[in-house]
């Protein structure tokens, strides 16, 4: 626990959830893809299930945190927080809100009627992909306010906005 509190610079018990649950929601990433090569490769409901998914899910595991450590290593000049286990909570963020809003899009999509059998599929692709803009907008913005990043989501929203040429949607 020394090391943890120490790599991450947790001065307080709370702050443990967010190394903790990384991990957590990582092993469960490395899973859910593991179980689709599963299914690509066509081994389910055989002996090699479980070892597949077993082996698969760890050799992930470790690819994914590998790569995580890297990202976070590249942009701690870029992102300034003041304490390292912030940066865990930024990448959770990104996580939900990213996957979060392509899974609301399509129920929207549907709700403004327009319905995946009935539109032509370059109409409906099209109107799903630029809602999920503002939904990840919104999302973006509330997930960063309950993980504590709600100054940093805010900076970044207005950068983004900014460099896309809508600045003028900020006050």
């Amino acid at each position: 626990m020394k090391k943890i509190k120490a790599r991450w610079d947790i001065t307080q018990n709370w702050q443990y959830l967010f190394p903790f649950l990384g991990v957590a929601l990582l092993f469960l990433t490395a899973y859910m893809i593991a179980r689709r090569f599963l299914h690509l490769f066509e081994l389910n409901n055989s002996i090699w299930e479980w070892p597949f998914t077993l082996g698969s899910s760890v050799l992930l595991y470790y690819v994914m945190l590998r790569f995580f450590l890297w990202c976070f290593k590249k942009l701690s000049n870029k992102w300034i927080v003041e304490q390292r286990w912030e940066m865990i909570a930024i990448f959770i963020v990104f996580a939900v809100t990213g996957s979060l809003s392509g899974k609301l899009a399509g129920p929207l999509t549907e709700i403004i009627g327009l319905k995946r059998d009935l539109v032509s599929g370059w109409l409906y692709w099209t109107a799903r992909i630029l809602l999920i803009f503002p939904i990840y907008q919104v999302l973006l913005i509330c997930f960063g306010w309950l993980f504590g990043q709600f100054k940093f989501f805010w900076d970044f929203e207005k950068k983004m906005l900014k460099r896309m040429g809508l600045g003028f949607l900020i006050p």
